[in-house]
């Protein structure tokens, strides 16, 4: 960060992101200021043994409709340093394009077998693991015909940092007009998930997305 800090561009907004984007120059904080901060101590997080798989509420339930798929990665720094213990939360609408949150007032069906949240923790080598529901796409913005292609939130925690991203599928429809993937330019390839042969799994469709905090080369952060 320069003397001024830096200023954010803002895309193509969805009534949300220009509200959460800087109009000035970001600043730094003084240092008389930063010294007095409480130090923060690491989280330790824990997380239930079947929160990595979101196809199903429960072990023992059916599965939710659609395309089960698995998502691998690895949470690394730009020089490929792993983030190891660091806590990823995922949420995903279903197939019908519907989140099971209160604030989805889109009519869109909802699966009784699809909650669209999960965690896992990455382990020593920075690696993540989670199935998942191939999500569908949804009308966002009725007013303007506005789409939203499918995707995966996820949100990346560890120590005293917490950083929201998205993973995209690729040769979607939608993506191209997506205010985000706009916004990112060229960026936008480093996050869409990489198709892969799922093996033996109980799935149908494998993804490698690999997310990298910091550098040149850094996955896109909301």
């Amino acid at each position: 960060m320069g003397k001024h800090g830096r200023v954010l561009g803002i895309g193509p907004t969805d009534n949300t992101s220009d509200q959460r984007t800087p109009r000035q120059p970001l600043r730094l904080i003084p240092e008389v200021a930063r010294s007095s901060f409480v130090p923060v101590v690491p989280a330790r997080y824990v997380t239930n043994p079947h929160e990595w798989d979101m196809t199903r509420t429960a072990p023992d339930r059916p599965r939710a409709d659609g395309v089960p798929i698995e998502v691998t990665g690895r949470v690394c720094t730009a020089s490929g340093r792993p983030v190891p213990n660091a806590l990823l939360e995922i949420w995903s609408a279903n197939l019908y394009g519907r989140y099971r949150h209160i604030e989805d007032h889109s009519g869109l069906r909802l699966d009784e077998n699809h909650l669209g949240m999960g965690r896992v923790l990455t382990d020593d080598e920075g690696r993540y693991r989670f199935w998942a529901i191939s999500p569908g796409a949804y009308l966002a913005r009725p007013d303007i015909g506005r789409w939203r292609p499918k995707h995966i939130h996820m949100s990346i925690s560890g120590g005293a940092s917490r950083m929201i991203t998205q993973m995209y599928f690729p040769d979607e429809p939608n993506n191209a007009s997506d205010p985000m993937a706009i916004l990112m330019g060229d960026a936008f390839e480093r996050n869409i998930g990489k198709p892969r042969d799922p093996g033996g799994t109980d799935v149908e469709e494998g993804y490698d997305f690999d997310i990298v905090i910091g550098g040149r080369n850094a996955t896109f952060f909301e």
